[in-house]
């Protein structure tokens, strides 16, 4: 049995057939695609809305006001005068009044005079004189001086009271060296005794100058 070998369609090239097939079959499959994947947009583009539960705040409820008792006012109490007391006042003396001993003559009190205070006593100034020594004591080189090679002679104006102590001691004519004559000022004022001045009999403050050497042969 022999089958009859069918013939191509005439004036039809063989690559428009295959061009035709295949865009046949791309047709279908993207048709197949489309079908497919159309349940899918769906569920894409379709969306539940999502419920959403809204509380609502209830305002708090203001307090009722509380009711103001009634306040009753009390009378005033009258205040009850108060007698302040006048001071004791000093009993003034009797006014005397002289009956005239003679006509158109009236007697004066008699005027008490206030003794009279007695002036301050004047104190004199202290003489100068030269006063004998009790007591003189040398007063110790001082070291400084020693090193310096410094020697000199200070005079002194020294005030004396009544029993003969120094008072007051002034450097009158310097020795030359600061030292030398704060030495000397100082041995006076704190050692030195002298016979005291006198005058109509007593006793008396008298200025005197003393002079005082430091020697370094005497050490």
């Amino acid at each position: 049995m022999s089958f009859a070998r069918p013939q191509a369609l005439s004036g039809i090239h063989p690559d428009a057939v295959r061009i035709a097939a295949m865009s046949a079959a791309i047709a279908l499959n993207a048709a197949a695609l489309i079908a497919v994947m159309r349940p899918m947009m769906a569920e894409i583009v379709t969306f539940k809305p999502i419920a959403q539960t809204i509380t609502l705040i209830d305002h708090p409820t203001p307090p009722k006001p509380v009711p103001v008792p009634d306040i009753k006012l009390q009378p005033l109490i009258k205040a009850t005068p108060v007698t302040v007391p006048k001071p004791h006042e000093a009993p003034q003396p009797p006014v005397v009044i002289s009956t005239p001993t003679d006509e158109g003559s009236i007697q004066a009190p008699p005027v008490t005079q206030a003794p009279a205070t007695p002036a301050p006593a004047v104190e004199a100034a202290p003489v100068e004189t030269t006063l004998a020594y009790v007591a003189a004591p040398a007063p110790k080189y001082p070291t400084q001086a020693i090193r310096g090679r410094m020697q000199g002679t200070v005079t002194l104006r020294v005030l004396v009271d009544e029993s003969g102590k120094p008072l007051d001691v002034v450097v009158e004519s310097s020795s030359g060296h600061q030292v030398l004559d704060d030495a000397a000022r100082k041995q006076v004022l704190s050692s030195w005794r002298f016979q005291p001045a006198v005058q109509n009999g007593q006793h008396v403050k008298a200025w005197a100058r003393i002079p005082v050497t430091f020697d370094l042969r005497s050490l």
